[in-house]
């Protein structure tokens, strides 16, 4: 009796363990089904466009084609490089956006320390305000901005020692330049939170024990605490990179005639519609490209405007991710 129980139980655990093994490997394929959908409907957008920007014009009307091109051109990335003038413009918009980001990221870490160490009157309402920049949309802002910087003045100096009414900054990159360098630029709300939040997650025995090696404030700051904000600074650093690369809103309003990526991509409907006839040898006034083609050449333009983002993201998203678990962004 004991040898037929004994089997018996045998019989149940085995049959427990092939089940408990059975649904791991059914959740195991569940979850890969689900992350390898929601990736493809992710990054379809992007698969679509490498499609098009290698896809020749005798492709578009060829309804068996999905995304493999049966015949393959570098033609539709030349003129879209052409039209968009693109090295020029993208070294011009890289100087521009890696040196607003190092200002951001300067100005913020500071304005961050600052609230995170010191305590002063008005210092809770102060970040308030600052949080509340965050919730602001920059719409709203629109036309004080453009009024400021049209007549940009600094407490009368300009009117007192030239008789003008102020300075005409617009069309240069020196409102973008000013508001990042004093820490009231794009989503500059959102960095002085983050590094807030790291800074007040220090311990201020590092500070005291600066204070007692006789380190004032801003030496503390330099030599100690901006070292230990490496985390802070990559996850700043990058978001200020990408939102002030793919800016259209500021672009559009301080220098809508510089030579900046946002502004070509905005642009390039029009400028294909201008250029691409004569690209493709087609004379006459009347003379028009085929609008499928245009659109190709569009898309191959947008493609070629975020190919360094994506570039870019390939070589950091580790440290991207990795800085902003340390930081506690997403917490």
């Amino acid at each position: 009796m004991d040898a037929k129980l004994l089997k018996n139980e045998a019989i149940v655990l085995r049959y427990q363990r092939v089940r408990n093994k059975s649904m791991a490997w059914l959740w195991s394929i569940f979850r890969l089904v689900l992350i390898i959908g929601i990736g493809f409907i992710i990054i379809r957008p992007i698969l679509t466009q490498i499609s098009v920007a290698f896809k020749s014009p005798e492709d578009i009307y060829n309804p068996t084609i999905y995304l493999v091109p049966v015949h393959f051109t570098m033609e539709n990335v030349k003129y879209a490089m052409d039209i968009l003038n693109y090295w020029p413009l993208l070294q011009n918009t890289l100087l521009f956006v890696i040196v607003t980001t190092i200002m951001s990221a300067a100005s913020c870490a500071l304005a961050g320390y600052g609230f995170a160490r010191f305590k002063f009157p008005g210092s809770n309402v102060l970040f308030a305000l600052v949080v509340l920049t965050i919730l602001i949309p920059a719409s709203t802002l629109m036309v004080p901005m453009y009024l400021h910087f049209r007549n940009f003045d600094v407490l009368g100096l300009v009117t007192l020692f030239t008789g003008k009414e102020g300075l005409n900054l617009l069309n240069t990159y020196w409102p973008s330049i000013i508001t990042s360098a004093l820490g009231v630029g794009l989503k500059s709300g959102l960095y002085i939170y983050i590094f807030r939040q790291f800074f007040r997650g220090l311990p201020k025995e590092i500070e005291e024990a600066a204070l007692i090696d006789g380190a004032g404030g801003i030496r503390t700051f330099l030599t100690i605490m901006l070292p230990n904000a490496i985390p802070p600074i990559i996850t700043v650093m990058l978001f200020a990179f990408v939102w002030q690369y793919n800016d259209t809103f500021y672009a559009s309003l301080f220098m809508s005639n510089s030579e900046l990526m946002a502004n070509a991509v905005a642009a390039l409907p029009a400028n294909v519609n201008k250029f691409l006839p004569e690209l493709l040898g087609l004379v006459g006034t009347e003379a028009r490209a085929d609008p499928n083609h245009v659109a190709m050449i569009v898309d191959t333009g947008i493609l070629m405007a975020i190919a360094p983002l994506i570039i870019m993201y390939l070589f950091v998203q580790r440290y991207f991710v990795e800085s902003v678990e340390r930081t506690g962004v997403v917490g």
